[in-house]
């Protein structure tokens, strides 16, 4: 009989073979170099956290105008490709692995964030009930301009090109940002989608520039290498949808033939409530046909048994990993994890970033 898995056993998600199933979560840190350039630091914060199973980096821009916050990297210019060829090459010389995540913030953007004259774009010109990192603080978020019909494929393009930057740069991967409120998400749910062309309306209208997004990278990277984050019932960013089941069923089930890496699912309200509100989960797993990674909340029994019972095939934290470098030891010992300094999440330097002490040291 096979044996139960536990949450420090090896897994495979797709072409990449993790040596256990915690991930370290997409964590926005706001600490880019000029020309949106991973930072010297940003090599020694992600070798740290080489401990994790799978790291996803902080969403990682695929074009100017998908800026949303300041000194987020990007991954669209040759001097980032370039920023990013250390980070990668520090994680795996201590044995970890790493996929950047794509994204285009869409209408969670600031006009001083993006190239002169620029507004931010959507699907609609809904202007979100949100917030923004700016250079004077948390500003609200500008108006957006609808995107014509004949701007989207230049977005797929986009993506596509990141992707391929992304393993010219030593990733082992992508995750694409399909959640939160952001562009991908913004087309899906028709809170913020109001389009009346084939982009928008049904809900395989709404689902057509995801779809068409995941299939030019699954065909320029190899699908074994790209993985998708979904967030179905998250408000972040000002995200609703009427019927959120069937619009995330369908997406699931045109997504099963790519036979992706993985899918990495957002549980509840980021970064809250986990029942903010009423989802099947497991209906969408059976959809997706694909390696499961959940997301949002889970201590460390959670994550054990989400694991062991076959919920998961590998589980994701995210704020712990701030504060705990060394998070797979501790989950290993049943240590407790180290508090977080939230005055240090957004910009700065070393503090709160590089120098949360391992176990040991601690």
């Amino acid at each position: 009989m096979p044996s139960t898995p536990s949450l420090f056993d090896p897994v495979r998600l797709g072409d990449i073979a993790l040596a256990n199933r915690v991930a370290m979560a997409p964590l926005t840190r706001n600490r880019a170099a000029p020309g949106r350039v991973p930072s010297p630091l940003a090599v020694e914060y992600y070798a740290q956290r080489a401990n994790a199973g799978l790291i996803v980096t902080e969403a990682t821009q695929i074009s100017p105008l998908g800026q949303g916050y300041l000194d987020t990297p990007g991954i669209y210019s040759r001097e980032q490709v370039e920023g990013w060829k250390p980070v990668t090459r520090a994680v795996h010389e201590r044995g970890g692995k790493i996929v950047v995540q794509l994204w285009h913030v869409g209408r969670i953007s600031h006009v001083s964030l993006l190239p002169d004259g620029e507004v931010p774009v959507a699907p609609s010109a809904i202007r979100a009930r949100s917030k923004t990192f700016t250079a004077q603080g948390f500003e609200d978020v500008s108006a957006p301009r609808a995107l014509a019909l004949d701007e989207l494929p230049g977005i797929v393009e986009q993506y596509r090109v990141a992707a391929r930057h992304a393993i010219e740069a030593g990733f082992d991967g992508v995750e694409v940002h399909g959640a939160n409120g952001y562009l991908l998400d913004q087309f899906l749910r028709d809170g913020m989608n109001q389009r009346t062309d084939a982009y928008g309306g049904s809900i395989e209208n709404r689902a057509r520039l995801l779809l068409e997004v995941m299939t030019a990278i699954t065909q320029e990277i190899g699908a074994g290498r790209t993985g998708l984050r979904l967030s179905p019932v998250t408000p972040a960013n000002d995200a609703s949808d009427s019927n959120p089941q069937p619009l995330f069923n369908h997406v699931a089930e045109q997504l099963a033939p790519l036979k992706l890496a993985f899918v990495h699912v957002i549980e509840g309200s980021t970064g809250g409530p986990r029942d903010v509100a009423p989802f099947d989960y497991a209906a969408l797993r059976e959809r997706a046909k694909a390696p499961w990674m959940v997301n949002n909340g889970y201590d460390r029994q959670m994550a054990v048994d989400a694991v062991a019972s076959g919920a998961a095939d590998v589980v994701a934290f995210g704020r712990p990993y701030i504060s705990n470098p060394d998070l797979v030891e501790r989950l290993k010992r049943g240590a407790p994890f180290a508090p977080l300094n939230r005055d240090t999440l957004y910009g700065g330097g070393a503090q709160g970033y590089t120098d949360y002490p391992a176990l040991e040291a601690a």
